[in-house]
């Protein structure tokens, strides 16, 4: 008589308990599990148009049920904050435009505002310049979101929010070029204040553009939110509720979708936002729709943030008045569209040799910043970013880190997705809105 190697399962309030004293698992497994052999395990990118970048997402699956969701994050590493430790400080504004390259504003402006804090200039910053952060920040916030509803809407079938999302968009990069010379990637916001001043043609853009975005969302939402499909794709998908969120650090719309009001702009002032009239806009079922519904509302509470600040721009410099620390901020444009005016060049060389070694001086080795370190955040549009700086008293930094939103975010997508349908994986990880650039930087 042979005896069995395995002892029986039994049944328990967490469900069936195998005592296993040797063989293959599998074999354990199948005889009491009759779909055992056809779970199987999908690989959702990393090149795939519904993951949102270069992310990969690991798929067990039970039928159209996903019984398991892993989220594999590096494959657009960019070492973007070892190299801000082989450049100065001024330099690092370059790099860290790059990492979340739908809102470089916001990367620049959290770096500055780190880098001013460590020089104990905050106060020294002039009110123009924190006007204009604001106004690019709030323009740049609504051009996330307009990303964002344009990729999740041709996710979920509805191609010509595609098309209208990028199109409005469009408008907004060209007020960016306007200002910075550049559409995406700018390094505009520099520790200090910002690289040059608005030019006025760039002015009369912004206030057409409030004229015509209001008019553009009152479209998108006669085309998604009474549309049947996509309020079935939406309306209780991928519900997180705010116990969850707060538990896995998820901030931004994802956070205020399930009905906590945290928005650092309110929560933590800076850059002045205290004085400006805002709402932060809320939702309470914690799934794609509410998502959906505080993003739209996150645009006009923008809009009336970009003409508060339009309102507010006073004559006046741009850049900090210590000339140890301020990089040059009225910059001209050369004929090329690039470098500087041979102009702006000879009214630096013929100002004085002093002054021509101090600009030479300043460009090539930047400015020391006193050791020391400090933690920065702000509301970007995915959430809270936060950067910490560490100075050892030199001219490039010592270290640089990121608390970038995506990266926290996704640890969301296996609590939304397991126990959900693979089409629902779709829609609750492009509510998330990850940028790879800055999940991996």
């Amino acid at each position: 008589m042979t005896t069995s190697n395995y002892a029986t399962e039994r049944e328990t309030t967490e469900g069936k308990v195998f005592t296993v004293t040797g063989g293959d698992w599998d074999q354990v497994v199948s005889g009491t599990d009759p779909i055992n052999d056809e779970r199987i395990v999908v690989n959702m990118g990393p090149q795939h148009p519904s993951t949102h970048g270069v992310l990969r997402l690991i798929l067990e699956l039970e039928g159209e049920t996903v019984r398991e969701a892993r989220s594999v994050v590096g494959y657009l590493h960019t070492g973007i904050e070892k190299n801000l430790e082989y450049r100065n400080w001024v330099q690092g504004s370059t790099f860290v435009t790059r990492m979340d390259y739908l809102s470089p504003i916001f990367n620049e402006t959290a770096y500055a505002l780190a880098v001013e804090k460590l020089l104990g200039v905050t106060d020294d910053v002039t009110e123009r310049a924190t006007t204009i952060r604001v106004l690019m920040m709030e323009l740049n916030r609504i051009s996330s979101h307009l990303v964002w509803l344009a990729t999740t809407g041709m996710e979920l079938g509805a191609i010509n929010m595609m098309l209208y999302g990028f199109r409005e968009r469009e408008y907004i990069l060209d007020i960016f070029e306007t200002i910075t010379g550049l559409r995406m990637n700018h390094a505009y916001v520099r520790p200090g204040g910002v690289a040059q001043d608005v030019p006025d043609d760039a002015i009369r853009k912004i206030r057409d553009f409030l004229v015509l975005m209001p008019k553009k969302l009152k479209e998108y939402e006669n085309l998604l939110s009474g549309q049947p499909i996509w309020i079935e794709r939406t309306q209780n998908v991928a519900v997180l509720d705010t116990t969850a969120c707060v538990a896995l650090g998820i901030t931004g719309p994802v956070l205020r979708s399930a009905g906590l009001a945290w928005d650092l702009r309110k929560t933590m002032p800076y850059c002045g936002y205290e004085t400006y009239e805002f709402d932060v806009p809320t939702h309470t079922d914690g799934d794609v729709w509410g998502r959906y519904l505080v993003r739209l509302a996150e645009i006009r509470e923008s809009l009336k943030l970009v003409e508060q600040a339009l309102d507010r721009l006073k004559p006046g410099p741009v850049m900090v008045a210590d000339k140890k620390i301020a990089w040059p901020a009225q910059l001209a444009i050369g004929v090329d569209g690039m470098g500087n005016s041979l102009e702006h060049v000879a009214k630096i060389m013929g100002q004085s040799m002093e002054s021509l070694i101090h600009h030479f001086k300043l460009v090539t080795e930047g400015f020391r910043v006193p050791p020391g370190q400090v933690y920065v955040g702000i509301e970007s549009p995915r959430g809270e970013l936060g950067v910490h700086a560490v100075s050892d008293g030199g001219t490039r930094p010592y270290r640089v880190h990121y608390r970038e939103p995506s990266f926290v975010n996704l640890q969301a997508l296996p609590a939304m997705a397991e126990g959900g349908l693979i089409a629902d994986v779709i829609a609750g990880g492009a509510s998330l809105d990850p940028v790879m650039g800055g999940c991996d930087r």
